[in-house]
């Protein structure tokens, strides 16, 4: 493909993910069991921005309702949707593999782990926040865990990192099944809830934290785009070309580690945004991660926008967990990738 028609399909592309993200917000802010029209959302937002206008909506308890319940929740929902997709992009840049997800070196059931043993045990360790703290705790250690597993004469060997990622998944298994079996009817329920993910009570205080920590690590991912680039032509080539190969695969683990970690502390795992969004717009974008990154980023609030409204209003009195819809969308896009890679290598190696 010509240059000009890539920057093209880029800018088209990049643009229609923002114009969803609008729509999705906006959708997302005015559907549930209170009904908000389209202009009193708009006008509740350009009110608090000074831009007063008759679009406000008219009673109280509709502003208190979004500023209090629906805007933190969909902004957590951005947030955690572009967190676990740029992290999905990362992984896959440094293992060069489209199937590479934030899951493969255990940060998502190192945090579940976490997460369930707080709750099991009734950890009251800063405050409701305590549950957080162990999720994320969780996923970083179990991050840190396969990385000083996987390193050997001064390199991380990929294969052994990814091996030693399906043996933690194992491990937190086991010990998530031992934590429901210890835990009573309550934290039972609680533990199995979280495991499915939900954005339900999300809080500003808690925006705020996910921010922090994803806006640090995506800054970190976007200044390292180019020599993921350069890695894609092969650890060696990389390497003449200035690049630290090693270096930037440590700093690219612990980047996953708080990408992820921050994203499922607070609302549970959600399985597949980091393996369906990064690979699907490299279909469409190409491979170089200056653009694939933020748009990625944009992809994944996207779709867990959109996943959001669907958990909220599929089912009639009811909240479907989030992480159950983005599996009925990742397991057959899931499907279709191993399909697709098994035909174009002629077979598994």
């Amino acid at each position: 493909m010509a240059p000009a028609a890539r920057r093209n399909r880029i800018a088209i592309a990049t643009a229609v993910l923002a114009i969803a993200l609008v729509i999705g917000v906006v959708i997302s802010a005015a559907i549930g069991q209170f009904p908000v029209a389209v202009t009193e959302v708009l006008g509740s937002l350009l009110n608090r921005v000074g831009l007063h206008t008759s679009w406000a909506p008219v009673e109280e308890l509709k502003d208190q309702a979004l500023w209090q319940i629906r805007f933190p929740r969909i902004a957590m929902a951005v947030l955690v949707g572009a967190a676990l997709a740029i992290a999905g992009c990362v992984m896959q840049a440094i293992f060069g593999n489209p199937l590479a997800e934030p899951g493969v070196v255990g940060v998502s059931s190192g945090a579940a782990l976490g997460a369930a043993f707080a709750i099991a045990l009734g950890v009251t360790f800063a405050g409701a926040a305590g549950v957080a703290v162990f999720a994320f705790a969780g996923g970083v250690a179990a991050t840190l865990l396969v990385y000083v597993t996987a390193r050997a004469n001064g390199r991380t060997e990929v294969v052994t990192l990814l091996l030693t990622g399906i043996a933690i998944n194992a491990f937190a298994g086991a010990g998530l099944a031992l934590m429901i079996f210890m835990a009573d009817t309550a934290s039972r329920e609680q533990i199995i809830f979280w495991q499915l993910g939900s954005l339900n009570g999300s809080r500003w205080s808690e925006v705020a934290v996910v921010a922090l920590l994803g806006t640090a690590a995506a800054v970190v991912a976007f200044a390292s785009a180019r020599r993921y680039d350069l890695l894609a032509l092969g650890e060696r080539t990389a390497a003449h070309l200035g690049v630290r190969v090693e270096r930037l695969r440590v700093v690219s683990i612990v980047v996953v580690a708080v990408l992820t970690g921050a994203a499922v502390a607070y609302v549970g795992i959600i399985a597949f945004v980091g393996l369906v969004v990064p690979h699907a717009l490299r279909m469409i974008m190409g491979p170089g991660h200056r653009a694939l990154l933020p748009a990625s980023a944009l992809g994944g609030a996207v779709l867990l926008v959109f996943a959001d409204v669907i958990a909220r209003t599929a089912v009639t009195g009811a909240e479907l967990p989030i992480g159950l819809i983005t599996s009925l969308i990742g397991g057959p896009f899931f499907f279709y990738l191993l399909r697709r890679t098994r035909t174009s290598q002629g077979g598994w190696a």
